[in-house]
C-alpha cells in the first residue's frame, strides 16, 4: 500500500516497517533503535540474523551517535561521498543494537542522496535501518511496484519514483588509517583510493560482515546464464532448442552494437555499454524479463574493466550455481 510522508513518519515512530526510496534501491526501513522493529525487517525479508543492516542517517554529524571511532580517513571519505551511494563500516558504540549490527563490533552507516528520504530522516529525527525491500537473495526493487510485487500489498511503501543509481551502495570498512572495500558499487575503488591517498587493504583477516556478500544474491526467480560474447549466447540459444524454444528463454544484451541475434519470438532487452545507464536500468530490466516466466534468462555481460565491476558482481551473484 502507498503511504505519504507524514504517514510513513508516524508508522516508523510506531515501530512499523515502511519501504522507502533511495538513490540506490528501495529499502525496507525501521527505526534503527527499536529492536522489535528491526526484527520485523529480518522476518519480512526472511533474512538471516547474522547479516548486518545499513543505518541511514540524515547528516554526517550523526555518525558520532553510532560509531565509537570516526577517524580522519573516515571523515575524509564521508565528506567526499555523502550524501550518496557510499556506506562506511566503522567500529560501533556499545549502545548500538546488536540486532542492527548482527552481533558484529562494527556498524554500517550511510547518508542517502534521495531528496524524499532525506526529508523523511530529517523531519522524523530517526535513523533508519533499511536493507533492500525484497526477500533475501532475490532481485532488489528500484520502483515502488517492485516492492509490492515482491513483498505484497500489505507492506507500506513511500513512493519516490524510480531509483536513479539503481544498484546498492559501495561498502567500505575503515579502521584507523586503513580502508577495505567490502562491496563494489558505482563509487569505484579508484575514486576511493584517490580521496584516501592509498589503496584498499587486500586479503585482511577478520573481514567485517557486510550486506551483499552471499554468493547467491540479487537473483531473479528465473535461472540466469551468463555469456562473455554475443556469439556464445547466440550459439547457446540456437543449439539448446529443448530449453530456448520459442519464448522459453529471454535475454539481456549489454552491448552498443547488438542487433537482434535471436529468433523473432525471442524476447530481448538491449542496454548500451554505459556503466551508469546499465546500473540504473539493470534490476528494472531483470524484473521485466523475470515476469515473462520463461525457463532461463541469458545475459551478455559487459567487459571486465573497473567501471563495470559492481555490475559484474551483481550478475555473477544472480547466476551463482547455475
Amino acid at each position: 500500500m502507498r503511504v505519504h510522508l507524514n504517514q510513513a513518519i508516524a508508522m516508523l515512530k510506531a515501530g512499523e516497517v515502511v519501504a522507502i526510496p533511495t538513490e540506490t534501491v528501495y529499502g525496507l526501513a525501521a527505526d534503527a533503535t527499536n529492536e522489535l522493529a528491526l526484527r520485523q525487517i529480518y522476518a519480512v525479508k526472511q533474512r538471516p540474523a547474522d547479516n548486518p543492516l545499513i543505518v541511514h542517517i540524515g547528516d554526517m554529524a550523526q555518525v558520532v551517535d553510532w560509531a565509537a571511532e570516526f577517524s580522519p580517513l573516515a571523515q575524509k571519505l564521508a565528506l567526499a561521498f555523502w550524501p550518496g551511494p557510499f556506506t562506511l563500516v566503522l567500529p560501533a558504540k556499545d549502545t548500538v543494537s546488536a540486532v542492527v549490527r548482527a552481533n558484529e563490533p562494527t556498524v554500517a552507516l550511510r547518508v542517502p542522496s534521495h531528496a524524499l528520504t532525506l526529508q523523511l530522516l530529517n523531519e522524523s529525527g530517526l535513523a533508519l535501518a533499511a536493507p533492500s525491500a525484497n526477500k533475501y537473495t532475490q532481485l532488489s526493487p528500484t520502483t515502488a511496484a517492485h516492492v509490492t510485487a515482491g513483498l505484497g500489498d500489505e507492506i507500506a511503501v513511500l513512493d519516490g519514483g524510480a531509483c536513479q543509481v539503481g544498484i546498492e551502495s559501495t561498502i567500505v570498512s575503515v579502521a584507523g588509517d586503513n580502508w577495505q572495500l567490502l562491496r563494489h558499487g558505482m563509487i569505484t575503488e579508484a575514486q576511493i583510493s584517490a580521496i584516501a591517498g592509498k589503496s584498499t587493504i587486500v586479503g585482511a583477516a577478520n573481514l567485517p560482515k557486510a550486506p551483499g556478500q552471499h554468493l547467491l544474491h540479487y537473483s531473479p526467480k528465473t535461472p540466469v546464464k551468463l555469456f562473455d560474447s554475443l556469439a556464445k549466447l547466440t550459439a547457446y540459444q540456437q543449439n539448446s532448442t529443448h530449453i530456448c524454444a520459442d519464448l522459453t528463454c529471454a535475454a539481456l544484451i549489454i552491448d552498443d552494437n547488438a542487433s537482434q541475434p535471436l529468433s523473432a519470438n525471442f524476447h530481448c532487452i538491449h542496454l548500451p555499454r554505459n556503466a551508469a545507464y546499465v546500473a540504473e536500468h539493470l534490476y528494472e530490466s531483470l524484473h521485466r524479463l523475470d515476469a515473462l516466466n520463461v525457463a532461463q534468462l541469458l545475459v551478455l555481460m559487459p567487459p571486465n574493466t573497473p567501471e563495470w565491476l559492481a555490475i559484474l558482481d551483481r550478475l555473477k551473484r544472480a547466476a551463482h550455481g547455475i
